[in-house]
């Protein structure tokens, strides 16, 4: 038995019931919830205290899942996907499947595969996509630990995952790259 089987028991039991969950990413720590559930992804609107029209971020298990969840056609990105071993962020024209106030304006949707052990098992067990999004209020600084979280984010979500609260390494959010309409790579955030 894994030390996190305990939390992801609970977290997915909020998931399921449309609750918000603070909880380590293989970046950041985040604010999730069921990626296909609309009023879930406006509570994170609302706690963030974020304008609905900037975009979040979807976490899936595998390349594979990735095209449940977008029509593209190119299908490139397989490739420096499974090349990179940063975590990375990728922007995906068409969207679909997913909550409606999660997909940009544009149609468009940052989708990345977490390869973080936790992230991953829970992402499998809960078998859709998870919105994963700093944990901070708007226009004040990405926290960089658990400790750097405030108490507002914490209170206002249904469950906080105890697995790796202790860690003081600081660490950093994904890179973010895009295709052009012409399939060049665009680092949006190195």
């Amino acid at each position: 038995m894994f030390p996190y089987h305990d939390d992801i028991k609970a977290a997915i039991e909020s998931l399921q019931k449309g609750g918000l969950i603070l909880y380590p990413t293989d970046t950041v720590w985040g604010i999730g919830c069921d990626a296909t559930n609309e009023t879930a992804v406006s509570r994170i609107f609302s706690l963030k205290k974020r304008e609905d029209t900037k975009a979040m971020i979807v976490l899936v298990s595998d390349e594979k899942q990735i095209l449940q969840f977008v029509e593209q056609s190119d299908l490139q990105f397989f490739d420096y996907i499974k090349g990179i071993h940063k975590p990375t962020t990728v922007i995906y024209e068409k969207a679909k499947n997913l909550a409606s106030n999660l997909v940009a304006n544009d149609g468009s949707v940052a989708i990345r595969v977490c390869k973080d052990i936790f992230c991953k098992e829970l992402l499998q067990q809960f078998g859709k996509p998870i919105v994963s999004t700093s944990a901070n209020v708007s226009g004040y600084p990405t926290p960089l630990c658990f400790n750097d979280i405030s108490l507002d984010i914490i209170d206002g979500v249904d469950y906080v995952v105890k697995y790796r609260q202790a860690e003081m390494e600081l660490q950093q959010p994904s890179s973010i790259v895009r295709w052009d309409s012409e399939g060049k790579l665009v680092i949006i955030r190195p």
